[in-house]
């Protein structure tokens, strides 16, 4: 029966990857509460959600580095058992100019659910980690053995620190487990076009601004740096469904809540184990939706890395995900999200 399923929080949750894996945990039978302080995402997702699912997630308006209000929240629902930390802040860019607001968010939100978890019988947290922590690698594909480098960016380095503070907390005896996910380039959109990627103010990621120029918001798109070693110069990146992505978190879940393994901590990838340059996924837009994106190249920009894509084998064959979205559906999907925005009159 769907209603045995024990209540997960997501924190984050109506951001763009939180989002679209509410849906795929309350498609799965899991009750789900939110948290989340709306800084880059807005209200209106739990609508969209409840349109797919037919199910209003719960929903808390508070910053997870408050830890008043979260113990708040875990007293409210004493039933949680489990945790998809997706609250953090995630532009590279950003970071670059703001590194305190990166340390303080990124950092505080996981020691303040970490510290939460064994008074409040959690049996376990899933980390949205990230392949920026393999830096700029030696080699790719990447897999989860190849080496942590330094990391080029304090966003990168946000992660990289949240996995030492995972692997360190559990080291010393916690209660629980956790699954860290590092994830390659979530891009796209859910398929019904109710829930997408939606950033407040400029886009920091690279396909909202592609739609938002392929619609006319934007006059151009900038790409930075065609000069890099790479067979189109362009940088190459592993990009992921984002449904496919958010399918492998409820997996995860699965895994701890009903201790298929013993691990007390462990460690993915999920990517598709293809590398796209920028070009070629500008290619597959414009082939998807037969619209062109008007560009023009600018220089590199500080903290970008030149290629990384990943080696997902061991999570195809731990957990039994697979990435399976062909890259032109994925296009088609960021397309519809933007032409239902436009539809909506919000973009």
């Amino acid at each position: 029966m769907a209603s045995k399923k024990e209540r997960i929080l997501v924190t984050g949750g109506t951001g763009y990857i939180g989002s679209h894996t509410v849906v795929e945990l309350q498609q799965a039978g899991y009750p789900v509460v939110i948290i989340d302080d709306l800084s880059n995402s807005n209200i209106d997702v739990l609508d969209g959600i409840e349109r797919i699912t037919g199910i209003r997630p719960d929903f808390v308006e508070a910053s997870c580095t408050d830890i008043e209000a979260l113990s708040k929240l875990f007293a409210d629902y004493p039933d949680i058992r489990g945790i998809i930390n997706f609250a953090a802040s995630k532009a590279v860019g950003e970071s670059m100019q703001k590194p305190i607001l990166y340390y303080r968010n990124n950092l505080n939100t996981l020691m303040n659910l970490l510290e939460l978890m064994t008074p409040n019988n959690v049996k376990g947290i899933v980390f949205s980690s990230s392949c920026t922590v393999y830096g700029e690698p030696d080699v790719n594909p990447v897999t989860e053995q190849s080496p942590i480098k330094k990391a080029t960016s304090p966003y990168g380095n946000t992660k990289q620190i949240s996995e030492e503070i995972i692997t360190d907390v559990i080291n010393a005896g916690a209660p629980f487990k956790s699954i860290i996910l590092r994830y390659f380039n979530p891009v796209g959109a859910h398929p019904s076009a109710e829930i997408g990627e939606l950033p407040n103010g400029v886009p920091q990621n690279l396909i909202p601004y592609v739609t938002q120029t392929a619609i006319g918001i934007r006059k151009e798109l900038s790409v930075f740096g065609n000069d890099y070693n790479t067979p189109d110069g362009y940088c190459i990146r592993d990009f992921i469904n984002v449904v496919d992505l958010a399918k492998a978190h409820v997996i995860a879940v699965e895994r701890m809540l009903t201790d298929k393994s013993d691990a007390k901590i462990e460690i993915f990838n999920l990517g598709t184990g293809n590398g796209l340059s920028v070009k070629e996924l500008l290619d597959s837009f414009e082939r998807a939706t037969g619209v062109k994106v008007p560009y023009k190249v600018v220089g590199r920009r500080a903290g970008d890395i030149e290629k990384v894509w990943a080696d997902p084998s061991y999570a195809n064959n731990v957990l039994g995900w697979k990435a399976e979205t062909p890259i032109d559906d994925t296009m088609r999907s960021a397309w519809a999200w933007q032409k239902k925005l436009r539809e909506r009159g919000i973009m």
